[in-house]
């Protein structure tokens, strides 16, 4: 954009050159501010030049105002200041303003009328100034009005002395409200400082002037209607006492940022622009002359300004980051967080500073409030030069593409898309499955569709529609769920067809229970019916695994993990996690109820990352296993972490304690719901440091087990401490010590070969790890003693654990997991001593075939095996996937895998498993 010389600038701006010409000697201030970046001024210097010679501070707050407009107008178009330092400087002066005027009209109504006292603090009552709209997000325009709302702390009344007149407190920040009104807004032959708009309070022209934090949050729990949220996004005090504006905050976050994904403000904001654009459209009907509205109109700034605050209402109550009040800032957030692409950011950006630049220009003519080009070919021409244009015609062009792009990107957001995925339904077909009376015409449906049994599938799909929970539904969500299911069915039998996962029948049951359980959360019809595609990513999840189906319904906030493919591409980064963990429990710090919330979000996400790279095949079993290990890990170390903050006694600030894996966990084997095997231990000397910890123990289970409305995150089991059930939950090093060495059984330290180090303090991990090395490796005689012991113990789980099935338990029957893990065990503690690398945490498949290098177990038998282990885990994993609890299958499916085991087995223990 090429400036306008200096010598041209009093004609490109009226109200420029009306200033100058009211009084030449402006001209050296105009020259001196020139110079000056405005963002940075400070405005009291300034106003005390003004008000020299005894104004009034009404005038000369006026004349500063013009002052600073003329040096905005000047430096802009010389190119000299960019759009931030306008909108930086006309809010900051908006703020000055309010309070220097406050601070006044404040000192005359306590000296008539007394301090107002709040009647239950006692404390002196501050009137909170709301800055909203453009000013709350540091973007004011340079003829903009301020949208202002106040808010006073409580009732009481004022503490009036002598001669003094009492008033309640709420008559008192009436009167306060209306004076600051006029000092700001009363046009005076100084002109204005600034007009003020007060609809946004309560009610709004007919809710009182300044209402009380109680009458606030009355107000907004009881008639805050959805367009307010949006208004109360850019709320900032502007003036108050700190912790009255804390107070406030508490108030309106809550009904600002729903704590929950609320998708339903897309349709909220689409019926509210729908309304803003039938407004603009009648006022360009009845003047044509006022077209071109660069902030409401089609791809206008509002447009932008909706783009960025729809992610705010939807994710703001999840992710305090989306919270920031400016435009340009939370367009930038939404980047960084992949929820639209840097390209398209960027863009909107620059067509945001376009339009901004432009609604200044066209501003800066006459100093009028306008946001439209003018009707004059001169004024447009002039408005073109002022944007570095050469002519009207490029400056309607450049207008029009950046339009187009913003208009196209609001269109992609809110255009309405309850029909769109219906192109796969007959003409007319779109209530065929509505009614529940017309049972033909369901199985008829389903028929056409190509169900195996079409009157099942509409006796399953009748019951749903008769179920309590559907029959009490709003008519508009009703409407919705009935569209979903119409636009679905097409969608199950396409994805039964093209898979080898569940019948479309079983399909349509996991589709419709997950229907039911979400059904009263208008949020989740609402995103399946803005994204589409979303839908058809739940089918196809629910098509390949009925767990996956269990778990959605378990955790709909998920949902927002199908919206694209970040939940197929995301690589599991755990430093990364730990730091998101950290920020994120940090910024939520003193509400325990939140941070086990955001651990079971964070959990559950990353979760179910995993689960759809697993069943897209992207995922070995093996490597997923060790993902949700490393998982596990990061969530047992931000707990741990978390909880010791909660111990108000506690007497150092990080603690010495330390969370040791065994099992599933310890061999990095985790499924999706394992429970965790864990001890814990300290190393500190203090005298309070045995108390301490337990209690930090007994916490981190509580966290770890509870059930929160957000779920649970892991089963914990301590039963693999020292002396078990009867013994301490927490072990002083030492202890263990003495314990692994003196009187621990044969199974603890089978236990021990799959032990690791988890999570807290790394000095007491590797501490771990020399005395499990060191018990691991003892010596132990090659009489028969250990194989008898550990073939005792098996013995012993058969009988325990006996089923009458006749399928193959692949965990608990001989030749099965257990078995192998017994095996690998028995090898460890036996030949450890002599081949001390058998005590590295390697898995049991590579243990296996390091045994087989060594001659310690035939090596084709061990890789027959190993390989024998990895299948059956497998299996396991699919039958976990499809919803079942116990892992059985048909013999015949296993029979040579648990031969090999079976005869590893007797070669070493030179018995069968049963016997």
């Amino acid at each position: 954009m090429s400036p306008i010389s200096p010598t041209s600038l009093t004609s490109a701006s009226r109200f420029y050159q009306r200033w100058l010409a009211a009084a030449p000697e402006r001209a050296a201030k105009s020259d001196e501010l020139a110079q000056l970046s405005l963002a940075q001024l400070n405005f009291a210097d300034y106003l005390a030049k003004e008000a020299e010679g005894g104004l009034p501070l009404g005038r000369a707050m006026r004349r500063l105002r013009n002052l600073l407009v003329c040096g905005l107008i000047r430096r802009d178009l010389e190119g000299r200041a960019d759009l931030a330092e306008v909108v930086t400087t006309m809010t900051r002066f908006a703020d000055f303003a309010i309070q220097t005027h406050l601070a006044e009209l404040e000192l005359e109504m306590t000296a008539a009328h007394g301090a107002p006292i709040g009647h239950e603090s006692g404390r002196p009552q501050q009137l909170i100034v709301l800055g909203m709209g453009k000013q709350g997000g540091g973007e004011l325009n340079v003829s903009s009005d301020i949208d202002l709302i106040f808010v006073y702390p409580e009732d009481g009344d004022t503490a009036a002395g002598p001669g003094q007149r009492a008033l309640s407190n709420h008559e008192y920040f009436v009167r306060l409200g209306k004076k600051l009104i006029a000092a700001l807004a009363e046009i005076t032959e100084d002109g204005f400082t600034f007009r003020v708009d007060m609809a946004l309070r309560p009610n709004g022209a007919s809710g009182p002037l300044a209402a009380s934090l109680n009458m606030v949050e009355q107000y907004l729990i009881v008639q805050g209607r959805e367009w307010e949220r949006y208004a109360w996004v850019k709320a900032r005090a502007v003036s108050g006492a700190a912790e009255d504006i804390a107070a406030l905050d508490a108030i309106v976050r809550p009904f600002v940022f729903r704590r929950y994904l609320d998708f339903g403000v897309i349709d909220a904001i689409r019926n509210m622009h729908a309304q803003i654009r039938a407004e603009v459209n009648r006022q360009e009907r009845l003047h044509p002359d006022r077209s071109n509205n660069v902030k409401l109109g089609r791809g206008g700034i509002r447009e932008i300004e909706f783009l960025a605050q729809v992610f705010q209402l939807i994710r703001g109550g999840r992710d305090a980051e989306l919270r920031d009040r400016s435009t340009r800032a939370t367009l930038r957030t939404i980047a960084d967080k992949s929820l639209l692409s840097h390209a398209i950011v960027l863009q909107l950006l620059a067509s945001y500073t376009f339009l901004r630049n432009l609604e200044h220009r066209l501003q800066y003519l006459d100093d009028a409030q306008t946001h439209t080009l003018p009707a004059s070919e001169d004024d447009r021409l002039l408005v073109a030069r002022m944007m570095g244009l050469a002519d009207t015609a490029t400056l309607l062009a450049q207008l029009e593409a950046h339009r187009a792009f913003v208009a196209g990107q609001f269109d992609e957001m809110f255009a309405d898309k309850s029909g769109a995925a219906d192109g796969d339904l007959d003409p007319g077909s779109s209530n065929d499955c509505a009614d529940p009376d017309n049972h033909e015409a369901i199985e008829a449906r389903f028929a056409s569709l190509g169900f195996a049994d079409p009157a099942g599938a509409a006796k399953r799909l009748i019951a749903t529609w008769q179920a309590p929970r559907l029959q009490s539904l709003p008519e508009a969500s009703r409407n919705r769920l009935v569209a979903l299911v119409n636009t679905a069915l097409p969608l199950i039998a396409r994805c039964s067809a093209e898979s080898s996962g569940a019948s479309a029948q079983a399909t349509l049951g996991r589709l419709l229970d997950f229907f039911e359980a979400i059904a009263r959360r208008s949020a989740y019809l609402s995103l399946l019916t803005e994204y589409p595609h979303t839908l058809e990513r739940v089918i196809r999840m629910m098509c390949a695994s009925g767990w996956a189906a269990t778990f959605l319904s378990q955790h709909p906030i998920l949902l927002d993990e199908l919206l694209d493919e970040r939940v197929r591409n995301a690589v599991f980064d755990q430093p990364a996690l730990a730091a998101d963990l950290e920020r994120q429990l940090a910024g939520a710090a003193g509400d325990t109820e939140r941070q086990m919330d955001i651990l079971r979000e964070v959990h559950h996400a990353q979760l179910f990352h995993l689960l759809a790279q697993d069943l897209a095949g992207d995922l070995t079993v093996e490597k997923l296993a060790d993902h949700l290990s490393a998982l596990a890990d990061s969530i047992v170390a931000a707990t741990v972490q978390a909880v010791w903050r909660t111990v108000a006694t506690r007497h150092r600030e990080v603690p010495r304690f330390a969370v040791i894996a065994y099992g599933k966990l310890g061999g990095k084997e985790l499924g999706y719901v394992s429970d965790l095997d864990v001890i814990f231990l300290f190393d500190d000397d203090d005298q309070d440091a045995p108390g301490q910890y337990a209690k930090l123990a007994q916490r981190f289970i509580t966290w770890m087990t509870s059930h929160t409305s957000a779920g649970i995150l892991f089963d914990i089991d301590t039963a693999l401490r020292p002396d078990g059930a009867s013994g301490m939950l927490v072990s002083s090093v030492a202890a263990f010590e003495r314990y692994q060495n003196d009187a621990a059984w044969i199974w603890e330290h089978q236990a021990l070969t799959r032990a690791r180090f988890c999570a807290g303090d790394a000095a007491i991990g590797e501490r771990f790890e020399q005395i499990r090395e060191q018990v691991l490796r003892k010596p132990r005689p090659l009489d028969g003693e250990l194989k008898r012991e550990v073939a005792a113990m098996r013995h012993k789980m058969v009988q325990a654990k006996a089923h009458r099935s006749e399928l193959f338990d692949l965990k608990q029957d001989a030749g099965g997991m257990i078995d192998i893990e017994f095996i690998v065990q028995y090898l460890v503690l036996q030949y450890a001593a002599n081949y001390p690398q058998l005590t590295a945490n390697y898995g049991n498949i590579a243990l296996l075939r390091m045994c087989g290098e060594l001659g310690l177990i035939d090596p084709a038998l061990a890789a027959g095996v190993g390989d024998a282990y990895r299948q059956l885990r497998r299996l396991q994993h699919q039958l976990r996937l499809q919803g079942q609890d116990l892992a059985r299958v048909d013999p015949a499916l296993v029979a040579s895998h648990a031969a090999q085991v079976r005869r590893l087995w007797l070669s070493i223990f030179e018995q069968d498993v049963a016997t």
